[in-house]
């Protein structure tokens, strides 16, 4: 399925996060406290727009991403070397739920948008802890359509008339179907920390941005 839509996803991305998910993105790269020399992973890096972010804010840090579809690594790969074509970045196929790094080699692990899409996510995030050195963090970023608040209406009407009709213009009206369905299945803020939680991280926090559309987690691994 991402394969198919690789070609318009930075675009429909901007479209449907009206132009937000940058902001979004930066505060998960901000949620790590990467310094010079670190190596980071980002999981599910689809087109590289995390990674892209990290290397804007930390040059000397290197990036790492992983993902299953080929297309969107190729188009990762290509805005990567564009912009760093000195290198600092390694973009690798491969799946969330068997991360194929040794123990503790990463600074932090970044996941965007991604997690909703993975099988057993119990599974994954345990694969992000373990790769994460002791005292290390892993963040996670999702949409999640909020359960109270004055928003409320308006998040749940976007994700279940606005995102399925933007999809069937400018893309496949499936696959929107789908991301509408996997949003308004995605366990609450308390579930999925605890989640994390029994993946090992701890200090597990969820803060709300755009008034709870989207999530950003953050857990540390212990020292």
């Amino acid at each position: 399925m991402f394969d198919r839509i690789a070609a318009r996803y930075d675009l429909l991305n901007r479209l449907l996060s009206l132009g937000r998910d940058g902001a979004w993105r930066r505060a998960l790269v901000r949620a790590l406290d990467l310094h010079a020399g670190d190596r980071m992973l980002d999981v599910a890096v689809g087109t590289a727009d995390v990674a892209l972010q990290v290397l804007r804010a930390h040059p000397q840090v290197v990036a790492v991403g992983i993902d299953p579809a080929l297309a969107m690594l190729r188009l990762g790969a290509a805005k990567l070397g564009n912009r760093h074509p000195a290198g600092g970045w390694h973009l690798v196929g491969g799946d969330a739920s068997g991360l194929p790094f040794n123990t503790g080699v990463f600074a932090g692990v970044t996941i965007a948008f991604g997690i909703r899409n993975v099988p057993d996510r119990l599974a994954a995030l345990a694969e992000m802890a373990r790769v994460t050195r002791p005292g290390g963090r892993v963040g996670v970023l999702e949409l999640q359509v909020p359960d109270h608040g004055p928003l409320q209406p308006l998040a749940r009407a976007w994700v279940r008339w606005v995102v399925p009709l933007a999809g069937r213009v400018l893309s496949s009206a499936d696959e929107y179907r789908y991301l509408r369905r996997s949003m308004e299945a995605f366990p609450s803020p308390r579930e999925f920390s605890s989640l994390m939680a029994q993946a090992g991280l701890t200090r597990v926090t969820a803060r709300p941005l755009e008034a709870g559309a989207v999530r950003l987690y953050v857990g540390e691994v212990p020292r």
